[in-house]
C-alpha cells in the first residue's frame, strides 16, 4: 500500500503515514461514512486534501455526509467514462428494478414531506409485493435482480417493524454519490417517474440548452 502512495507520502513521518494509509482505507472500505472523529487525517483540512491525492490515483473522491462524516466515491469525470463502457452497467432488468425501489423508497416519501431532498437513504422499505405489482419481471428474475442488487450494495432488505414484512431500500452505496452525482439521480428519477410533468419537460429542455452551449446539438 505505501509503495503505490510513495510520491504523495514521502514528505510525512511514520505517524502522519499511518494515520493518512488509515483514513484511506476507511473511506474505501467501509460500507458507512466514517466519523472524522476517528481520523486525525479527516479532521485536519491538509491531510483531508492529502487523502484526496491519494484517492485521485484511482480516480476517486472524498465525499463529505452531514458535515463531520466522509466516504469515498468516483469523481465525476470518471464516473461518466465508465458510464460509457457496457460492462460498467447494470443490465435493464436490473436498473427497472433499482428505479422502482427509488420511486417507492424515495420519491414518494420525498414528495410526502417525510424524507430531506438531498436523501438518497430511506426507512420507508418498498414491499415486495408492490416490486412484483410494478414490473412485468417473472417472480424468478426479480428476485435475482434483487439478489444482484444486493449483493453490488445497491438496494438493502430490511424490515420497517417487529410485525412488518419489510421490503427494499437503497443500499449504501448511494452514500458514495458526490453532489453532481446526486443531482443527476434526481433529475433521472423525475423523468422516470413523471416523463409527461412540467418538471421533467423543465430538466429536458435545461439539458439540451447545456447540449447546445456545449456545441453537441446544432
Amino acid at each position: 500500500m505505501s509503495e503505490l502512495f510513495e510520491v504523495i507520502l514521502r514528505s510525512y513521518d511514520e505517524r502522519r503515514r499511518a494515520d493518512l494509509v488509515a483514513a484511506y482505507m476507511a473511506v474505501e472500505h467501509a460500507a458507512e461514512p466514517v466519523s472524522e472523529v476517528r481520523f486525525a487525517a479527516l479532521r485536519e483540512p491538509a491531510l483531508r486534501r492529502t487523502v484526496e491525492q491519494m484517492l485521485a490515483l484511482s480516480g476517486r473522491t472524498l465525499v463529505r455526509s452531514e458535515q463531520t462524516r466522509w466516504i469515498s466515491g468516483y469523481r465525476d469525470d470518471v464516473a461518466a467514462d465508465l458510464a460509457q463502457d457496457p460492462q460498467c452497467v447494470l443490465p435493464v432488468e436490473e436498473r427497472a428494478v433499482l428505479t422502482l425501489v427509488l420511486i417507492h423508497s424515495v420519491a414518494i416519501p420525498r414528495a410526502a414531506g417525510s424524507l430531506a431532498d438531498d436523501s438518497w437513504l430511506s426507512p420507508y422499505p418498498t414491499p415486495m409485493d408492490e416490486l412484483r405489482r410494478r414490473t412485468q419481471l417473472p417472480l424468478g428474475e426479480l428476485e435475482t435482480s434483487l439478489r444482484r442488487l444486493r449483493l453490488a450494495g445497491l438496494v438493502s432488505q430490511v424490515k420497517a417493524g417487529a410485525d412488518d414484512t419489510g421490503g427494499f431500500v437503497p443500499g449504501p452505496q448511494f452514500h458514495r454519490l458526490t453532489d453532481a452525482a446526486r443531482r443527476r439521480l434526481q433529475e433521472e428519477l423525475i423523468l422516470a417517474a413523471g416523463p409527461d410533468s412540467p418538471l421533467a419537460a423543465a430538466i429536458r429542455a435545461r439539458r439540451r440548452d447545456r447540449e447546445r452551449d456545449r456545441g453537441e446539438i446544432p
